[in-house]
């Protein structure tokens, strides 16, 4: 389970202004080196170099810096247009999270504050001979980084927002979504089954908005101290209006204490409007799904985008392929399951209704239901057969030819013996 720190930080280095105030002070500090250590160069090292030849490498280095990062912040906004009108908005995240193009963005950057450190140091005639020696190399350096970052950047750019390129990263950041929940399946607290207790009093939420971090580790502490038990009826993702109950507490203090646990108990929970990959693997399932619709709708008709995303579904999904074991960490707090049935209708419910009247899209989402419950039948069976049903459904109504409807029954029927035949084995459902 990510911790409150681990998860603030996570949140921090993501930002774009992070590594481009690293670069940016990189760049001031390595120009003030070359002042600091001006004296230190022995006679015998220095060669004769010009002030006006450092600033002529600066100015021309300071003028190409500030066009590349114009131009580069133009073929970011243009992938991000792309990503979003192509693919699905809630992608946009993922790519102005970006690794590479924050680097690369920052190098420019932190290269053009060096370059303006350095013109500025040089026309007031702080160096001398020994610290034009140290800005030279640092500069030699500085323009070496460049080159490589360009190299980079012009590779990166070739796949960067196009449509595959933005499949893939809502898979991946999905597929490590969901890697997370099952090696914590109940976030380390105790899985809470059936209704709760009798007279546990409700925590009110300050705000709307979706769950994105609860701090599970923070609300054991403060359930151990104040003798309390805190029931979570609530997962990560979820939307919460003003006034629903974000967690219920059982036993503890009166009076006084009580409020503050209360309180503590509403810092420990991050809502906000803005859905985050975090601790919610649904939301990447979500995104995948908003994917293949928008590909089958008639204005975009590319069903084998559908198709493709169909088959990545399968492969996150098919991560789960073991019933989990609570493993309790925090034994003062419980928390609700999440369930497979949720997972299965945010992939394949609209996929199912939007790919109706398409039979490649259909075969390929039948088979994929069955390769699901194959692989772990106590668990994807029943919510498979629910999907199946439903995409039968849609397919009967849209469907012309009897041979296809009839071909996509049989893969149907299938399922649904298997899952009936696991209905009394396993964990059905639940994770």
């Amino acid at each position: 389970m990510l911790s409150s720190l681990r998860y603030r930080l996570n949140r921090l280095f993501r930002e774009i202004w992070v590594p481009i105030g690293a670069y940016a002070a990189s760049g001031v500090l390595a120009a003030g080196v070359a002042w600091v250590l001006r004296g230190t160069i022995p006679d015998t090292w220095v060669f004769k170099i010009g002030a006006d030849a450092i600033d002529s490498i600066l100015n021309i280095l300071a003028s190409s810096m500030l066009a590349v990062t114009t131009f580069s912040l133009s073929i970011m906004l243009s992938a991000f247009s792309s990503a979003s009108s192509t693919a699905t908005p809630r992608a946009f995240t993922l790519l102005k999270e970006d690794h590479t193009a924050q680097q690369v963005l920052a190098s420019f950057i932190g290269a053009f504050i060096f370059s303006l450190v350095g013109i500025i140091s040089l026309q007031v005639g702080i160096y001398g001979d020994g610290g034009r020696v140290i800005l030279f190399v640092a500069t030699l350096l500085v323009l070496t980084l460049i080159i490589v970052n360009l190299v980079r950047w012009i590779g990166h750019l070739t796949d960067f927002g196009r449509l595959g390129d933005t499949v893939s990263r809502v898979e991946e950041a999905t597929l490590a979504a969901i890697a997370r929940r099952l090696e914590e399946p109940w976030l380390g607290a105790r899985p809470m089954r059936g209704r709760l207790p009798e007279g546990v009093v409700p925590v009110q939420g300050g705000e709307a908005g979706h769950i994105n971090f609860i701090n599970i580790g923070y609300l054991d502490s403060c359930a151990e101290a104040a003798g309390a038990t805190i029931y979570l009826d609530m997962l990560p993702g979820e939307f919460r209006s003003v006034g629903t109950p974000i967690a219920y507490v059982a036993g503890g203090p009166v009076g006084p204490e009580f409020d503050d646990l209360l309180d503590d108990i509403r810092s420990s929970v991050e809502i906000s409007m803005v859905r985050s990959f975090d601790q919610d693997p649904r939301f990447g399932i979500i995104a995948l799904s908003e994917i293949a619709s928008r590909a089958l709708s008639p204005a975009v008709n590319d069903p084998g985008t559908a198709i493709d995303v169909i088959r990545r579904l399968t492969r996150v999904l098919g991560q789960w392929d073991q019933p989990a074991e609570p493993d309790i960490t925090y034994p003062h707090v419980f928390i609700r399951s999440l369930e497979v049935r949720d997972l299965m209708r945010d992939a394949f419910m609209a996929i199912a209704r939007d790919g109706a009247g398409i039979y490649e899209v259909q075969i390929t989402l039948q088979r994929s239901l069955l390769a699901l419950t194959a692989l772990q039948p106590g668990i994807f069976g029943g919510p498979a057969a629910n999907q199946s049903d439903r995409a039968m459904q849609h397919a009967k109504d849209a469907l012309r030819i009897e041979a296809d409807v009839t071909h996509l029954q049989e893969i149907a029927d299938e399922i649904a013996a298997t899952a009936r035949a696991w209905q009394e084995r396993g964990l059905l459902g639940r994770i």
